[in-house]
């Protein structure tokens, strides 16, 4: 937290009140002296941070922390944003566009934070333009443009999917279905596409693809549904872990064995991945290095680059005991 942020006002009354100077608001010199109080602000370093034009402070916005990876990825952020002397002003907002906006309003000025990291929006081009048109450094994590100029840091999500499949096949499975979240993510067209790759290579149809919203609930309805529709995969490749988790209750539900009867494979490796049981196979998401990353080319930004590149980071499959051989039947 910044002084900034804690106080409310602007970073010219802050710099005004650092500096003694008389035409400041009482009400506002009261806010910057409580916050710099409350922090324990050594005043003489924050008129420095001030002078050199800086905040200290790099905001990163996301819709939720619900989701382990998303926490990870937040943690290693702040980790080595420390490293490098900043403070991390987190803003979880809402996911409808209206709201969110209102919501990102505050960190979104320039004179608020050095720079912005933005993580998987659901209104992406919107945050890009105004982030581009206020002149804000920004570093984009999980973006679902296909088609972006930002700077990005990604997990290549084909190749996740290709490998996810491929494992299915090395087991012996030919009757494989899909179960996915909305296909306005790219790194969920990026899954299918690596999916649908590796059936193509070993010449295998898919049995059944299903898009839904993400969670447990909607994994166990996806699955139900096909079965429902007498269409009973021998393997399963969920779009992230709780759909895997939804899918695997579905089906045992039904009577169905996992890994015996059916092997599912999920995706994102969530903390309750290696605690269920069975233990769910899954894809793993480097998420240290997703946050390193990130922290590295935003200050890169922030410190002059006019040359950037996006990163793409690769995943890594984690075999545990949701998979196993085919038996027929």
């Amino acid at each position: 937290m910044d002084i900034v942020t804690k106080s409310g006002v602007s970073l010219v009354t802050v710099s005004r009140v650092l500096n003694n100077v008389a035409t400041v608001r009482e009400g506002n010199r009261q806010k910057v002296l409580q916050a710099i109080k409350e922090l324990n602000y050594q005043p003489n370093s924050a008129a420095r941070s001030l002078a050199r034009g800086t905040t200290g402070l790099i905001g990163l916005t996301l819709v939720t922390l619900n989701d382990s990876v998303f926490h990870d990825i937040v943690q290693a952020v702040n980790e080595h944003l420390e490293e490098k002397g900043y403070f991390l002003a987190l803003s979880i907002s809402s996911p409808t566009q209206e709201e969110a906006e209102k919501q990102n309003s505050f960190l979104f000025q320039e004179d608020r934070v050095d720079g912005i990291i933005v993580l998987s929006p659901l209104n992406e081009k919107q945050i890009v333009m105004e982030l581009k048109r206020k002149n804000i450094p920004f570093v984009i994590i999980d973006n679902h443009d296909d088609n972006t100029r930002a700077v990005t840091v990604n997990v290549d999500n084909y190749v996740g999917g290709f490998e996810a499949t491929k494992h299915l096949i090395e087991l012996g499975h030919t009757h494989i279905a899909h179960v996915s979240g909305p296909e306005h993510f790219l790194s969920v067209r990026e899954r299918k596409r690596g999916f649908e790759k590796a059936l193509e290579q070993s010449g295998i149809a898919p049995l059944a693809v299903t898009h839904t919203e993400f969670g447990i609930r909607s994994g166990f309805q996806a699955a139900t549904a096909w079965i429902e529709a007498g269409i009973v995969p021998t393997a399963v490749f969920a779009g992230d872990d709780a759909l895997a988790l939804g899918a695997m209750d579905a089906f045992r539900a039904k009577g169905y064995r996992v890994p015996d009867d059916m092997s599912i494979i999920g995706y994102d490796n969530q903390l309750f991945a290696s605690e269920i049981h069975p233990q769910l196979t899954t894809i793993r998401q480097p998420v240290e290095q997703m946050g390193k990353e990130a922290v590295r080319l935003l200050l890169k930004l922030i410190g002059g680059a006019q040359r950037n590149s996006s990163v793409l980071l690769q995943p890594q499959l984690i075999i545990r005991h949701s998979t196993a051989n085919y038996k027929h039947r």
